[in-house]
């Protein structure tokens, strides 16, 4: 190896060491930062979700069903057909699938 390019070599080299030190520090010193930084931001989000409410606790909104009307009278009459069923099922003797019939005579409290 020519000499002019051993000297380049050597210089380059005590460049290197010379700054080798500074460079470590300040790495250490970006490495500590981050370090500190991801310990606030796990701290803060560990206390907001302390104080959240838990998820499962919150009800959903209802979705509200864009039905045309004989789809939603379709669905009412097959829904009062079920619970009709239900009701029979538990022994119920209500055999009236209208919410807004009166109620017999017999079954008034107050016999009228």
């Amino acid at each position: 190896m020519k000499p002019k390019k051993l000297k380049k070599k050597i210089q380059e080299l005590e460049k290197r060491l010379r700054e080798g030190p500074d460079k470590l520090a300040r790495l250490r010193r970006k490495l500590q930062q981050a370090e500190s930084a991801k310990a606030l931001r796990a701290a803060r989000k560990s206390a907001a979700r302390a104080s959240a409410k838990k998820p499962s606790a919150m009800k959903k909104p209802k979705r509200k069903l864009n039905l045309s009307p004989e789809r939603r009278a379709q669905l009412a009459a097959t829904m009062r057909a079920r619970w009709a069923a239900k009701r029979a099922a538990e022994g119920g003797n209500t055999t009236s699938t209208d919410k807004n019939s009166p109620t017999p005579p017999e079954n008034r409290s107050d016999g009228v």
